[in-house]
């Protein structure tokens, strides 16, 4: 289960009219500004035919991707189509493919390392955006406008990696923030502000926390907080009170959400690794596979066996 590294995205994917170098042909550059480049789609689908399609699984780098044309985005658990155009959202923490459901597609799509966008560089977090938050819904359906004026920066972007400008790589960072401005601007709106700092500051740290636990690259790695209480004691809280603010930030307790992530990451593991079900239930913190099985179908509606099928 480790990401698939931009080397072999590069191996993967050869169109002829690609912007910018890959990783290899500039190691020294990309080691001093992170790595980032930028594609057309159509470039993509010249011998798509001809290759096999792109597969389930986690990269080591971001993706952002305007798709014009008839498709489908599998993200973690979640599948989403797109009927005519979309702006999707991909991180290294979680595993993607895109499926065209016919060969006439466009638009644009860019990958970037977290180096590229550092926050002395950016000034951002990427992981603290909101576009990159476990949970999000990545794929944004898209306006003819608004895929016009998004289409608009991935020109520009492809135009500037071309370029001869000796500060086209700050240029490019600069694209690349408006574009994901651009995507959360689309973002559903959030609920009223909290009206507590600390309550939200104690949730923000929670939700850290838990998703640190992920994800799980090898049958024999275990999660290191499984219960409501041990995250109460690495939050240095009682957990009571942990209780008390995740159910009025979140209108759930504690227990509730850490389950809803385990059986995301199981449903990751099931249909992601060939693992077989004692070894994804011992990663999770399971003490028997019966116990897995109940909690997984109790989740989901299915066994983890019918999930996978």
């Amino acid at each position: 289960m480790k990401p698939d590294s931009l080397e072999e995205f590069y191996s993967k994917f050869k169109p002829g009219t690609a912007a910018g170098p890959g990783p290899a042909e500039a190691p020294d550059r990309a080691r001093e500004i992170g790595h980032f480049n930028v594609f057309r789609v159509a470039d993509l689908m010249v011998d798509y035919r001809h290759r096999p399609p792109m597969t389930f699984d986690r990269r080591a780098f971001y993706k952002i991707s305007l798709i014009r044309g008839r498709s489908r985005v599998e993200n973690a658990d979640k599948v989403v189509d797109i009927a005519r155009s979309g702006l999707w959202f991909a991180t290294s923490r979680v595993p993607y493919r895109w499926l065209p459901q016919d060969l006439n597609q466009a638009g644009y799509f860019c990958i970037f390392t977290d180096g590229f966008l550092l926050p002395a560089k950016s000034g951002v977090v990427l992981e603290e955006l909101p576009v990159f938050q476990p949970g999000t819904c990545p794929v944004l359906e898209v306006t003819d406008e608004e895929y016009a004026a998004i289409k608009l920066i991935f020109e520009k972007m492809f135009r500037e990696i071309n370029s001869d400008y000796a500060y086209k790589y700050d240029l490019l960072r600069t694209y690349l923030l408006e574009l994901i401005h651009a995507g959360q601007k689309l973002l559903p709106a959030p609920g009223p502000a909290l009206a507590h700092k600390a309550p939200a500051r104690l949730t923000a740290l929670f939700g850290e926390l838990l998703e640190r636990q992920f994800p799980l690259e090898m049958p024999q790695q275990r999660l290191r907080l499984r219960t409501a209480a041990d995250y109460a004691s690495a939050l240095a809280v009682h957990v009571n009170h942990l209780n008390r603010v995740l159910k009025e930030t979140t209108g759930r307790t504690t227990t509730a959400l850490i389950g809803g992530r385990l059986a995301q990451e199981a449903k990751v593991l099931l249909k992601q690794t060939n693992w077989n079900i004692s070894e994804i239930a011992d990663s999770l913190g399971f003490t028997d596979v019966a116990h897995f099985c109940h909690f997984f179908k109790r989740q989901t509606g299915l066994a983890p066996g019918a999930f996978r099928e």
